[in-house]
């Protein structure tokens, strides 16, 4: 089975690339199954249940996200109400909602693990590999696809992730600093990994922010209010995992960039 893996979506720009690019992308991957990172579909940051039910309806399966999901307040709207969305699962147990769910698709189980790194981010999380490790036991005689998505800011903490969950998952990508790397590879153990999967919004702009904010911040160390970036053409960014679903492991990930007007 082909499972396409959409990285971090920036505001409008990110989810007119994504309704472009889905069905051409679906149909020439002979995509089975789709999950995207949501957590900056809003205005750039958050998610809100307009936003969210678009991104459904051009096909995507499962919404995960990372540290903004609570950035709109309307989340809590959809937030553990609809198991299509996911927050990182290692934020504490009170918090709304949950990071793990376990889909059908075409009649094969398939596990989504939504996790966040700590390293850079200053949020009080539970240590990601041992939340990887309980769910992986929630997971154990439920389905054999597992694909994980590490939201984190170090790439070693991602990588570390990749080598943790190693022959243990499908597929290891990483999402949330909006820059794609170069390093697909299937691991040993048969397991998909790439460091950070990128984004998909405007590409004249910093982490698909408009460039002057951004960089008047740098150069003068003064706050700046950010604003998305909606500078033609934009930019779509996935990765495609093939997984034997027989036994749950990764046989190819291939990178896909796209722009788009």
């Amino acid at each position: 089975m082909n499972i396409l893996i959409i990285g971090d979506i920036i505001g409008k720009p990110g989810r007119h690339a994504v309704h472009n690019c889905m069905e051409r992308v679906k149909k020439d991957y002979t995509i089975d199954f789709t999950v995207a990172n949501g957590e900056n579909i809003a205005g750039g940051t958050g998610i809100q249940p307009d936003s969210f039910k678009g991104l459904l309806d051009t096909g995507v399966d499962v919404v995960t996200s990372g540290n903004h999901i609570w950035s709109k307040k309307e989340v809590k709207e959809i937030i553990g109400r609809d198991a299509r969305l996911l927050r990182p699962h290692n934020y504490p147990s009170d918090a709304p909602g949950s990071g793990l769910g376990i889909f059908d698709c075409k009649g094969t189980p398939v596990a989504v693990l939504n996790l966040m790194g700590r390293t850079f981010i200053n949020i009080p999380l539970d240590c990601p590999f041992k939340t990887a490790d309980r769910a992986l036991s929630e997971i154990q005689g439920k389905a054999k696809v597992i694909i994980v998505d590490m939201h984190g800011e170090a790439t070693s903490e991602k990588r570390a992730m990749g080598w943790h969950l190693n022959g243990r998952v499908s597929s290891v990508t990483g999402s949330h600093t909006h820059i794609m790397t170069a390093d697909e590879e299937i691991l040993p153990g048969g397991t998909a990994y790439l460091t950070d999967i990128g984004m998909s919004g405007s590409p004249n702009s910093v982490i698909g922010m408009k460039q002057p904010q951004v960089l008047q911040r740098f150069i003068t160390g003064m706050p700046a209010r950010f604003e998305v970036s909606e500078e033609l053409p934009y930019l779509f960014q996935a990765a495609v995992v093939s997984v034997d679903k027989e036994t749950g492991k990764a046989t190819k990930i291939e990178r896909i960039r796209q722009l788009v007007n």
